[in-house]
């Protein structure tokens, strides 16, 4: 035996131990003060920093015993727990890279084999996929035709299709005066058609109806006449100001969960709109006259198709089951599930807000793809093509990854249970239980954060990633201390964000990856790229503007006449004008100039009345008073404090 290997041992023992040494810490580094032993290597050189020794690696101990170390300034403790830190999140060596075993593994590659063995050349499989393509657009571009087209009431004509949110009256003073922009006020029909859904559809900022404030719910005044049962469908009155389709909802005329057609008739002034609950829609009471209302004809035969986005939902998922269970290609199965999904939802499930016919919407919809598909092929390399390399559970993969893709794509009904609009402090405070959820949703993310932070170590992707979010975060902080702009997080941009943490292949991934990209699809599909960085007048949109309220006093009350009168507006901020409503319609307008700062309000009958006050600047208005009560018997209960819209 030679003398190299009678010291093998010893050497390979001297090693081990100096790697337990470097995990733990080694003995104290030595001070200038006490006996060390100087070592040196082979070039003579007394520095120490190098571990890469020809020897085997230096320990830890004896790299922060060397002058050149520029760490001894942290306490010693406090690095041994930041290597401690370290070697933790490089994870086990060697890495155990996670890889999905199929259930059943005979049967879930059944559908892939039929296909290459019937299919075996490129040629004919690029042929086939092209044909199954065709067949899907031919089946939705059939339906979704008839399902525009097709539909006409007798003596009304063709209906015409309206978003859930319109209304015959528009908010505060935008009508004019005497609402005069929104005439006419009776003797007027349109036959109207409704999407599906319309209930889901809430006011998402405070809007006053007399002394009440609407907020987070449907926007429907009126039912049937007060205390008279409704006997038909004509019985129903509402306010002009209402959404259409949720009244038609409210009074039976449609329904919600498949739309529906009707003919909608303005009945002129209404006094007295009750509140009753009544197809799953609570409507909102309004005790005081209203120069414009309407109700519904009844007794009609429409030849309306319902809206078909339930059956058309059938035939996509259908469609897009077959390609995931048939095609083992990922840069096939991406590409086409999210083409047909985008489409989808852009057009079907949860299309933009507009009265539009399809073809105005078609154009919408394609200019949102282009650039939705430029950042999917980015997200597309970098996550769901390397989490789906070598994957060979095609039913696994269809369950989870495809039906997570549907539930985000269809968040509208999926995730519409949530009590959260919008994520901004005045929103969470305003809507009922939104503050709850939010911790829920926050406590649920960070338990799957955990779970995906276990698998990114065991392959020891862990350091990578958390420079990666360290990176997402210090541009979210960016973003917050931006002046004069807010950050708002947008589906989108929240799919973004989690997607890079999905690419391990592990089935709980899967489902993750899934539902954040049909996230993405629905919010880009629906919205848009919206800026994730808005001023304060977007974000707040038609809510209130916390802006300067005038101070009205009414100096004179009868049950006939009433008499106000306010202070100056305040011309260094711009305003000039005062705008009075009453009963929600505007009545009066002052300027600067016209005289005393004034006005007398008359009536003929003895009726309540609401009064409200805003400052003008031209013929836009800041933020209403709350509403002052003018009682049929002459007295005047005065406003409390605080805006309206």
């Amino acid at each position: 035996m030679t003398a190299s290997e009678h010291d093998a041992p010893e050497r390979n023992t001297a090693r081990s131990e100096v790697s337990r040494w470097e995990r733990d810490g080694g003995p104290e580094a030595s001070t200038s003060g006490s006996s060390t032993l100087q070592i040196r290597s082979r070039a003579g050189s007394t520095d120490l920093d190098d571990t890469h020794h020809p020897d085997g690696p230096i320990p830890v101990w004896l790299r922060e015993s060397s002058k050149s170390f520029h760490w001894k300034w942290v306490p010693y403790p406090l690095r041994q727990f930041a290597r401690t830190v370290v070697w933790w999140t490089e994870g086990p060596d060697p890495p155990q890279m996670q890889k999905i075993t199929p259930f059943f593994p005979t049967i879930q590659e059944t559908p892939v084999r039929f296909i290459a063995r019937y299919f075996p050349r490129p040629m004919h499989k690029a042929a086939l996929l092209a044909l199954f393509i065709f067949c899907w657009l031919l089946t939705f571009s059939l339906v979704l035709h008839h399902s525009a087209s097709a539909g006409n009431i007798k003596g009304y004509g063709k209906p015409q299709p309206i978003w859930c949110g319109a209304s015959y009256w528009a908010s505060g003073n935008k009508c004019g005066l005497n609402g005069n922009r929104c005439r006419p006020f009776d003797n007027a029909n349109l036959a109207f058609r409704c999407p599906a859904n319309c209930k889901a559809v809430h006011v998402l900022s405070p809007h006053a109806v007399g002394t009440q404030e609407i907020n987070y719910q449907p926007f429907v005044i009126g039912g049937p006449a007060e205390n008279e049962p409704a006997q038909s469908i004509a019985d129903y009155i509402y306010r002009a100001d209402s959404f259409v389709c949720q009244a038609a909802i409210h009074a039976g005329v449609v329904s919600n969960q498949k739309g529906g057609c009707g003919v909608v008739k303005l009945a002129g002034t209404h006094s007295n709109f009750t509140s009753t609950p009544q197809n799953g829609i609570e409507s909102i009471s309004f005790d005081a006259f209203f120069p414009k209302s309407f109700s519904f004809v009844s007794d009609l035969s429409p030849d309306c198709i319902r809206d078909l986005r339930w059956p058309l939902l059938a035939v996509t998922v259908i469609f897009t089951t077959i390609l995931s269970l048939c095609t083992a290609s990922t840069a096939i199965f991406f590409p086409t599930v999210f083409t047909l999904l985008f489409f989808h939802v852009g057009l079907v499930s949860d299309p933009p807000s507009t009265d539009s016919d399809y073809a105005s919407l078609s154009s919408l919809i394609i200019g949102r793809f282009l650039p939705a598909a430029f950042v999917a092929a980015v997200f597309y390399r970098y996550t769901v093509k390397p989490q789906q390399r070598d994957l060979h559970a095609y039913f696994e993969r269809t369950i989870l990854w495809l039906g997570g893709a549907w539930v985000g794509s269809l968040n509208n009904y999926t995730f519409d249970f949530i009590p959260i609009q919008r994520l901004t402090p005045s929103d969470l405070a305003a809507q009922p239980g939104a503050r709850l959820a939010l911790v829920i949703v926050v406590v649920l993310l960070l338990s799957i954060a955990i779970g995906q932070i276990y698998y990114l170590r065991l392959e020891g992707r862990l350091p990578k990633y958390l420079g990666i979010y360290a990176i997402f975060i210090t541009f979210l902080i960016v973003c917050v201390i931006v002046p004069s702009l807010n950050l708002r997080i947008h589906h989108y941009f929240l799919a973004l964000l989690l997607l890079p943490g999905t690419r391990l292949q592990t089935r709980p991934s899967l489902l993750y990856q899934g539902i954040l990209v049909g996230l993405f699809i629905n919010g880009t599909a629906r919205w848009g790229f919206d800026s994730i960085l808005q001023t304060t007048a977007a974000l707040r949109g038609d809510g209130q503007l916390h802006s300067l309220l005038p101070n009205v006093t009414a100096v004179a009350s009868t049950a006939s006449n009433i008499t106000f009168s306010w202070t100056l507006p305040p011309f260094a901020k711009g305003f000039d004008g005062i705008s009075m409503l009453v009963n929600d319609v505007e009545r009066h307008r002052w300027y600067q100039g016209e005289g005393e700062p004034e006005h007398t309000f008359y009536r003929t009958d003895h009726e309540k009345e609401y009064f409200r006050f805003a400052y003008m600047r031209g013929s836009s208005t800041a933020d209403f008073t709350k509403a002052g009560i003018w009682e049929g018997t002459g007295e005047w209960r005065k406003m409390e404090k605080g805006p309206s819209r």
